[in-house]
């Protein structure tokens, strides 16, 4: 599977293949235009509560790495994990989020989860 994690403010390119935006939240400043989604997945971001939770600082990063995988090996299956998992077996599949943490974002984490799981 070729998947990448791109912050959504990066220009879209067509070695993109499907965009997907992973934010449960829509970035600032950004138009749906300019977004060039293929389609937005709110299903998969991490919940409120784990989101500011972290972002309050309550959390340290392997912790939110841990309450997000168990969020993510509870979600309905149906919904946007099987979008991202059927893309990628289409094609190249790009995973947008407006973290200005390059290295240490929920995109990475939901990246890996799919790969893994297959």
């Amino acid at each position: 599977m070729d998947i990448q994690v791109k912050r959504i403010y990066e220009p879209a390119d067509e070695a993109d293949g499907a965009r997907f935006l992973v934010d449960r939240l829509w970035p600032r400043g950004i138009s749906k235009e300019k977004a060039a989604l293929t389609a937005w997945l709110k299903d998969v971001a991490p919940s409120d509560r784990l989101r500011k939770r972290f972002h309050t600082q309550v959390y340290d990063w392997d912790e939110f790495v841990s309450a997000y995988v168990a969020e993510l090996k509870e979600a309905d299956p149906s919904a946007g994990l099987a979008t991202i998992h059927d893309a990628a077996l289409k094609g190249p599949v790009t995973l947008l989020f407006a973290s200005k943490q390059q290295d240490r974002n929920h995109a990475s984490i939901l990246r890996d989860f799919i790969e893994k799981s297959g």
